[in-house]
């Protein structure tokens, strides 16, 4: 039996859940990957799977195991990249998602500076609003926003986000220009994203000292950052999008800023990994670099160069 192998096998059915998933990310057939297992516990004497034909679950033994494995391949890992000096010249898969709007309009211009400094990393690049389950879409690391709920994961906070309140003028041509939030509940059209996981609009909000409002209701949602800005772009509504986003167009007069003394509270963007991971030398230099690239857009920074 090839101890290693059979090892980093249970480690990849554990966090994706399946064996077939697992195959698939090793590259090994299924058959192989089912006598890995059985051989390992034959070795170890012990289950560190419950199958049934609907789910895999880690028995107790098996999630001691795991962690240890888990510890030892990572170390592993560190001493084969230390060995190949692979810290100075990083190699390897680097699997990272991104929402639409920035992988479009941040993440992929800059990347060939990447592929420029780092050509042995192989960047496997998930463009989705959806979020991914880190750990069973084997993924390395995401860049997503708003806070953090789940204490497995750790996250860099590598820039905050500034909103605008915007539309077309083939739009405010056929509206009023709204000179108050309070007026986009009636006569007016709101364009709103909506969450892929629960199907909900997210409001509109204005914030001005101690005064706070939300706008609900939408005439049309979407649910895909790109095609927000799409759909303001081409008057179906007043919405909100990211400064950054709509910049180019406030410039050129295809959008125009609405209602700017009523801010919103600015939007945190993080480079996300799991925590039972160690940060190895392809995943710490993406991190450092998106760090790098996002600053451009931070709005801590713009204020402080404007101060």
């Amino acid at each position: 039996m090839n101890q290693l192998l059979a090892m980093r096998t249970f480690v990849r059915i554990a966090e994706s859940g399946t064996f077939a998933k697992a195959a698939d990310l090793l590259g090994l057939p299924r058959s192989t990957v089912s006598k890995l297992i059985a051989d390992l516990e034959d070795h170890l004497d012990t289950k560190l799977i419950q199958r049934t034909t609907r789910s895999v679950t880690v028995t107790p033994d098996g999630a001691e195991y795991y962690e240890r494995a888990l510890r030892l391949l990572d170390e592993l890992s560190d001493m084969d990249q230390t060995a190949r000096r692979t810290k100075a010249q990083p190699q390897g898969k680097l699997r990272v998602d991104i929402g639409s709007l920035l992988a479009n309009l941040i993440l992929i211009p800059a990347l060939p500076d990447f592929r420029r400094r780092y050509p042995d990393i192989e960047v496997y690049l998930g463009v989705n609003d959806r979020p991914v389950d880190l750990v069973s879409d084997a993924v390395d690391c995401v860049i997503r926003g708003g806070a953090l709920n789940d204490s497995s994961l750790i996250g860099r906070r590598i820039c905050e986000l500034e909103y605008v309140t915007c539309a077309s003028p083939d739009y405010l041509a056929q509206h009023s220009v709204p000179l108050h939030p309070g007026e986009l509940e009636t006569g007016h059209q709101l364009l709103s994203y909506f969450s892929a996981l629960t199907g909900k609009a997210f409001p509109l909000f204005f914030e001005q000292g101690l005064d706070k409002i939300e706008g609900h209701r939408s005439s049309v949602a979407v649910n895909e950052s790109t095609a927000h800005l799409t759909a303001l772009l081409s008057g179906l509504g007043i919405g909100q999008t990211f400064r950054f986003a709509a910049q180019p167009y406030l410039d050129d007069g295809r959008l125009v800023l609405l209602l700017d003394a009523w801010t919103r509270e600015y939007h945190p963007l993080y480079v996300v990994y799991p925590s039972n991971r160690h940060l190895n030398a392809k995943l710490r230099v993406f991190v450092e670099w998106a760090a790098h690239v996002f600053a451009r857009v931070d709005v801590r920074r713009a204020s402080a160069a404007g101060d």
